[in-house]
C-alpha cells in the first residue's frame, strides 16, 4: 500500500516536533497536525513563561538586597499588563521559530485538530483525510479541575498567563511543584498568597529534607501555607469567591487556583477505537519503545504520563526516529533524570531521595545547610541546602539534592556525574570553586548520618 506519508505526527509540542524534525532530516516524509498553537505546553503555557514570570517576581528581593549592598535604588509597583504584553510578544517570536523549524526541514504541517480513522490513517477538523506508514501522538496534557461544588469559576495554569489584571489575593490549591512554584511567583509579584495541600508536606516524591526546607522558605517569604488542608466548596462573593475548607474556615479570595493535576489528551482522538490501548487516567500505555498496542502507532510525552518533563518528551521523540527510521533500536531512557523546581529558593534534584535509597540499601547521607554569602550580608536569614545520598557498598552518588538560588543551573551539571556513575570519593577528588554555594557538594568529608 502506498502512504500519503511515512510519518504522522499529531501534536506540535517539544516533543513532536522534534520527532517530525529529526526524520524529516533522514528523509522521511513527515506530516505534523496541531489544532493550537506551536510550541505546546512548555513554550505557551508552561516553562517558557513561567520561567519569566519567575524572574519577574524575583525583583522585589534583589531591589532589598541592593539597598543592603548600598544601592540607592526601590521597587516601583509591578506593571502586570506592561509585561504579560513583552512575555506575550516573546511567546509569539518563540512559536514562530518552531513553525519555521518544521519548514525548514520539510515537515508539512496542518493547523487543523487530529484524530485516528484507523491504524495508519488520520481525519483532519478541515475535514481532510491522510494516510501514514507509521503515526506518532503527541497531544501533550491539561490541568484539570476537581469534580466540587463551584469549580467552573477557578483558575488553572493556563488562565494565570493570560489574566487581565493581577488580583490582591489568590487561594492556591495543591502541594505539587506547579501549586507552589506559582505560590512563589504570585507572593513575589505582590498578591496575597494562600496555599491548601491536603497532604502533610508539599512536593510528595522529593527528598524530605529538601521539601521541609522549602515549606520553611516559602512561609518565612510569606505564603500562606496549610498543610493538611483541602477545600470542600466554593462560589462567588462580592470580591472574588467565598471557600469552605476542611480546617473549619470560610474565606474570601480574588481568585481561587487549582494545581491539583494534570491528564493526558486522549479524548475523542479515535484511539481507543483503533484499537490503542489507554490506562486509567487516559494516558496512551507504550512499551520501552514508546509503541503502542497498535503496532504503526507510537506516542510520547506527557500523554504517555510517564515522566511529564519536556526534555523527556524530545528524548523520547529522538529515540522514536531511531528505533522506527535509523534501524537502530533505542528504548527510552528515564533513569537518573536531573529536574529543577523553579520555587524560591529553587530546587535541584537528581537520582533517589534519601527516603527511597534506604529503603533499596544501607546508605550514608552527607548533608549541610548554612546561609549562603550574598543573603547573609545582606541580613538575609533564607538558608540553603546541599545533600549526597551514597550507598555503602559501591560508593556511588545515589541522589543529590540542592535547595538554594540557580539550584535548577547547579543540578544540570551534577547530573553528569551522578548519570556517569560518580562515587562519592569522586566528588572529593574535585577541587572546590571558591567562593560559591555549590562548592559543599565536594567539601563535605564526613557523613551527618547513615541509614
Amino acid at each position: 500500500m502506498e502512504f500519503d506519508y511515512d510519518l504522522f505526527v499529531i501534536g506540535g509540542g517539544s516533543g513532536g516536533v522534534r520527532a517530525a524534525r529529526v526524520a524529516a532530516a533522514e528523509g522521511v516524509r513527515v506530516a505534523l497536525a496541531e489544532g493550537d498553537r506551536y510550541g505546546g505546553t512548555c513554550v505557551i503555557r508552561g516553562c517558557v513563561p513561567k520561567k519569566f514570570m519567575v524572574f519577574a517576581s524575583g525583583y522585589p528581593e534583589a531591589m532589598k538586597d541592593a539597598q543592603e549592598y548600598g544601592w540607592t535604588v526601590h521597587a516601583g509597583g509591578f506593571d502586570w499588563p506592561r509585561f504579560r504584553s513583552k512575555m506575550h510578544t516573546e511567546l509569539d517570536r518563540l512559536e514562530e521559530i518552531y513553525r519555521s523549524m518544521l519548514k525548514n526541514s520539510g515537515v508539512v504541517s496542518y493547523d487543523a485538530r487530529a484524530r485516528l480513522s484507523d491504524a495508519h490513517t488520520v481525519a483532519l477538523s478541515t475535514g481532510e483525510s491522510f494516510t501514514a506508514k507509521h503515526i506518532l501522538v503527541a497531544t501533550g496534557g491539561r490541568p484539570v479541575k476537581p469534580d466540587i461544588p463551584g469549580a467552573e469559576g477557578a483558575l488553572v495554569s493556563d488562565d494565570i498567563f493570560l489574566l487581565d489584571e493581577m488580583p490582591k489575593s489568590i487561594l492556591i490549591i495543591g502541594g505539587g511543584y506547579i501549586a507552589c512554584e506559582f505560590a512563589c511567583i504570585l507572593n513575589g509579584l505582590g498578591v496575597e498568597v494562600t496555599q491548601y495541600y491536603r497532604g502533610a508536606q508539599i512536593l510528595r516524591g522529593f527528598d524530605d529534607e529538601a521539601r521541609g526546607l522549602v515549606a520553611e522558605e516559602m512561609k518565612a517569604s510569606g505564603v500562606d501555607l496549610h498543610l493538611g488542608t483541602n477545600i470542600i466548596d466554593m462560589g462567588p462573593a462580592e470580591g472574588g469567591y467565598r471557600v469552605k475548607s476542611t480546617n473549619g474556615t470560610e474565606k474570601v479570595f480574588g481568585q481561587v487556583f487549582f494545581a491539583t493535576g494534570r491528564n493526558p489528551n486522549t479524548a475523542d482522538m479515535g484511539l481507543e477505537e483503533a484499537g490503542v490501548s489507554l490506562g486509567r487516567h487516559g494516558q496512551i500505555e507504550v512499551d520501552n519503545y514508546s509503541q503502542t498496542s497498535v503496532p504503526s502507532v507510537y506516542a510520547i510525552g506527557d500523554v504517555t504520563d510517564r515522566v511529564n518533563l519536556t526534555p523527556v518528551a524530545i528524548r523520547e521523540g529522538m529515540a522514536f526516529v531511531e528505533t522506527v527510521f535509523k534501524g537502530n533500536p533505542t528504548p527510552v531512557d528515564h533513569e537518573l533524570i536531573p529536574t529543577a523546581i523553579f520555587t524560591q529558593p529553587e530546587v535541584g534534584t537528581v537520582g533517589l531521595s534519601e527516603e527511597d535509597a534506604r529503603d533499596q540499601e544501607p546508605i550514608e547521607v552527607y548533608c549541610t545547610s548554612f546561609k549562603p554569602m550574598q543573603g547573609a550580608f545582606a541580613g538575609r536569614s533564607s538558608r540553603v541546602l546541599m545533600k549526597l545520598v551514597v550507598s555503602q557498598a559501591t560508593r556511588k552518588v545515589l541522589g543529590c539534592h540542592i535547595v538554594a538560588p540557580n539550584a535548577g543551573e547547579i543540578i544540570q551539571l551534577a547530573g553528569v556525574a551522578v548519570k556517569m556513575g560518580a562515587t562519592k570519593e569522586d566528588f572529593d577528588r574535585t577541587c572546590a570553586v571558591h567562593p560559591t554555594i555549590s562548592e559543599e557538594i565536594v567539601t563535605m568529608k564526613t557523613p551527618v548520618r547513615t541509614a
